[in-house]
């Protein structure tokens, strides 16, 4: 279908709750979306314009189908199920490969065992996690059962018990030696015990039981298994940040922390009785949902792969469905979970830092020129520029009072400052302190340099910024007029702390930037450095200039020019000078001859 086809056909739409699919040529699901009236949602994709990833979705549909639902809550059931069959390329997925593995204890086994699986079952058996990872789970149940001296050897109890010697474990001290004729199976077993504890994170509840255990054996006498129990109360002690990692699957607060970058990262971070336990995170590519219904869906997909469900989720933005999104959280963890979004207090900052782990991670993910081409993209999102500005020149003028104007031009390509590319300007054409003429003159001449041909003015730039507001981005566009370019200018606009704060059309329509950090930033270096380069060649211009004028007179060199620019820091005040003040600095002869100079009836104007 056409784009008008499609668009007609939404309008036929109910306004009631439900899922849309959206299919390509072959028929294909690309997108699955949920709303809360069909025909408002669907049409809005068929009319205006649209985020450049959400524009290429649309692109490439050529039919829709929608089930209509009963409800908001059974909308966002369908659209969770019909993700997961459908996998669409559109839809926020997050990674298969990244598994959540659990810890399996059947205690009617006559000797437990701890063994790793993907997924828990109703099998009577007792399930710990879930874990990080497949290796991180063997390392915990390794670091669990040295710390108890339980066997982590390959032998099976009770078929191997004395069959041979005891392994390198039990003569390490690793283990007890239960495969030896003369083991306690019931030791075996409170050992077992304490190690479901610990996986319960539960070691707090176990360590109190032992230091019981153990001055209760030292009031009876018996020093011997005082002993083994100060070692094992010693062991499970030390597992130190190792028992964080177990904790982190009893956390009872998950704070999720989102960042838009080159790559963009969703960062969980599982807290216990207000202590962190733990972090996970997922990177992905720039979704094509809004904040708000880009955390639902990582909600649901995060938590029914891992299987775990904490009684709080702190959200860094509400989403529109935050009360099915409870409810269905709810339903499948068997207990009340409650989906947050707060503003202030301890729960505002665990979000703030789960924000900053987000961020930190894209930035390990990504290099600094992913990050600079993405900025790009974004600045050309934000000005609605027919293509990424790969190429920015911009414009600053300086000058000191009606004297010393001049301009300066800096480069930027692909965000990073191109210096062989930078020009100056000495306005000659302008008489006085006029900044609109001046900035006119500056641009005008670089694009005239252009048209004639010359090759140091070759390339013409994808933006061009101005210092300065809708005056001075006028300016610039009558010079482009008058040699028939057409570029997009924008002034570049300070705020009461001399910060850029937005860019500005002619028209005086204004854009902000502060939203985006990675744009700010970017507009931002390119004003401050335009402005540097424009003072030091202002400056050196002076300096050459009153350099020149002290040069003129009889007896001073080099040497003794610095001595009087040094004594009196400008030509002003040399000037001011009397004869005996410049003699503190200069021979007599020479301190006469500097006073002459200045106080002849050819004294030049130009220096002050």
């Amino acid at each position: 279908m056409l784009i008008d086809e499609l668009r007609e056909k939404a309008n036929r739409l109910p306004l009631l709750p439900g899922v849309y699919i959206m299919l390509d040529e072959k028929g294909e699901v690309i997108y699955v979306g949920k709303a809360k009236a069909l025909k408002n949602r669907v049409v809005s994709y068929f009319r205006g314009e649209h985020l450049p990833k959400v524009a290429a979705m649309v692109a490439h549909v050529r039919d829709f189908n929608v089930i209509v639902a009963a409800s908001e809550f059974e909308a966002l059931v369908l659209e969770n199920s019909l993700i997961k069959r459908h996998q669409p390329h559109y839809n926020i997925l997050l990674r298969d490969d990244k598994g959540y593995p659990f810890v399996r204890l059947d205690r009617r086994a006559e000797y437990p065992k701890f063994t790793i699986c993907n997924r828990t079952a109703d099998d009577g058996a007792e399930y710990f996690g879930p874990f990080g990872g497949r290796s991180q789970t063997k390392d915990i149940i390794d670091t669990v059962c040295k710390s108890l001296k339980l066997p982590t050897c390959s032998r099976v109890f009770p078929r191997d018990i004395g069959r041979e010697r005891p392994c390198l474990n039990h003569h390490m001290g690793a283990c007890r030696g239960y495969c030896l004729r003369d083991a306690s199976a019931e030791e075996y077993r409170a050992s077992i015990n304490d190690a479901a504890l610990i996986l319960e994170g539960r070691s707090d509840e176990l360590e109190q039981q032992l230091r019981d255990d153990m001055m209760k054996a030292a009031d009876e006498l018996r020093f011997e298994l005082a002993a083994e129990l100060r070692d094992r109360l010693r062991a499970i002690s030390a597992l130190g940040n190792r028992q964080r990692v177990i904790a982190a699957t009893r956390a009872d607060t998950d704070a999720i922390g989102w960042h838009r970058g080159a790559k963009c990262c969703a960062a969980v971070l599982h807290y216990r009785g207000g202590d962190l336990v733990g972090k996970d995170y997922e990177l992905m590519d720039e979704p094509l949902e809004d904040d708000g219904e880009l955390m639902s869906s990582f909600v649901r997909q995060y938590y029914s792969r891992r299987g775990h469900f904490p009684k709080n989720i702190l959200l860094p933005c509400e989403p529109e469905d935050r009360a099915e999104l409870e409810q269905l959280l709810s339903e499948a963890g068997g207990k009340r979970v409650y989906v947050e979004c707060p503003k202030r207090g301890d729960r505002a900052r665990f979000v703030e830092t789960a924000c900053v782990n987000a961020r930190e991670e894209c930035i390990r993910a990504t290099t600094a020129s992913q990050r600079r081409i993405k900025t790009l993209e974004w600045l050309q999102k934000t000005l609605g520029l027919p293509s990424e500005p790969r190429r920015i020149e911009a414009f600053d003028v300086s000058n000191l009072g009606n004297t010393g104007i001049v301009a300066a031009m800096t480069v930027f390509v692909d965000g990073k400052p191109l210096k062989r590319d930078y020009r100056k300007f000495r306005i000659r054409d302008t008489e006085g302190q006029d900044d609109y003429h001046s900035m006119r003159e500056a641009v005008f001449r670089r694009f005239r340099r252009w048209k004639e041909g010359d090759g140091g003015f070759a390339e013409l730039p994808d933006l061009l910024l101005i210092d300065g507001g809708a005056t001075h981005a006028s300016a610039a566009e009558s010079a482009l007029a008058e040699i028939g370019i057409s570029l997009p200018v924008y002034g570049m606009v300070k705020d009461d702390r001399h910060r850029t704060r937005a860019l500005q059309q002619s028209s005086g329509v204004e854009i902000g930037i502060t939203g985006n950090p990675a744009v700010f930033a970017l507009i931002g270096n390119i004003q401050e450095e335009t402005h540097r380069f424009a003072i030091e060649y202002q400056r050196s211009l002076r300096r050459g200039t009153l350099g020149s004028s002290l040069d003129e007179i009889k007896g001073v060199g080099e040497k003794r020019r610095a001595d009087l620019l040094k004594y009196f820091k400008t030509v002003t005040a040399i000037r001011e000078a009397s004869v005996g003040q410049l003699a503190l600095v200069v021979p007599k002869n020479t301190a006469q001859a500097v006073y002459d100079h200045f106080h002849s009836s050819d004294e030049s104007e130009d220096e002050k």
